[in-house]
């Protein structure tokens, strides 16, 4: 299974990629979350990746971080949601922001998505609310972990040095609670290492 794409930023539709990886080009269904992340054609990119085969069709979808393709697993396991519908969501809503309507019971917050009704959007935040805690993402972590901070970067640096989303997040929460909120991203690295290879 192809779990992760590193290549050159090639070409884009509304909701595609094309990845140049050694010179094989990997059409990629995308968020318009992920696409906005890419930046600029010609851009060196990683993917996280999920590869889906059906009886007629092999679909490549692409994700900006690990936390947004386990969102898009957690969706597509509720009954009505497809690989469309799970995008649609996540275009739609930051993974923070999905977290937050899950764990919420915002329903209303989901059905902002294209194509996703009341009883639909409904049906996702019940069957998710108790995986939204679970989830690095969710309401536990999110506050300590705020998207586009230092801790989130942090979050993403040990992910990149292959630590889980959950030991992650914990351990960078804790290097917040040693260091203090104000801390830089290469001392909360350096702590949040020791946390998690400890």
């Amino acid at each position: 299974m192809i779990a992760k794409l590193t290549g050159t930023f090639d070409d884009f539709g509304p909701d595609w990629a094309v990845i140049d990886v050694g010179g094989v080009g990997y059409l990629v269904h995308c968020s318009s979350k992920t696409l906005d992340a890419l930046g600029a054609r010609g851009d060196s990119v990683t993917l996280h990746t999920e590869l889906q085969v059906s009886e007629n069709d092999m679909r490549l979808i692409g994700f900006a971080s690990g936390e947004e393709r386990e969102w898009f697993r957690l969706l597509t396991g509720v009954q009505g949601v497809g690989s469309k519908m799970a995008l649609a969501v996540l275009s739609a809503l930051s993974v923070e922001e999905l977290a937050r309507a899950c764990a919420g019971g915002d329903a209303a917050m989901v059905a902002r998505a294209q194509g996703v009704g009341p009883k639909l959007a409904a049906r996702i935040v019940n069957e998710l609310k108790d995986k939204a805690g679970a989830l690095p993402s969710g309401p536990g972590v999110s506050a300590a972990v705020p998207a586009g901070s230092a801790s989130a970067d942090a979050v993403s640096a040990l992910q990149n040095l292959g630590f889980k989303p959950q030991v992650a997040a914990s351990a960078v929460a804790r290097a917040i609670e040693e260091l203090g909120e104000g801390a830089g991203l290469n001392d909360l690295v350096r702590v949040a290492l020791k946390r998690a290879a400890g």
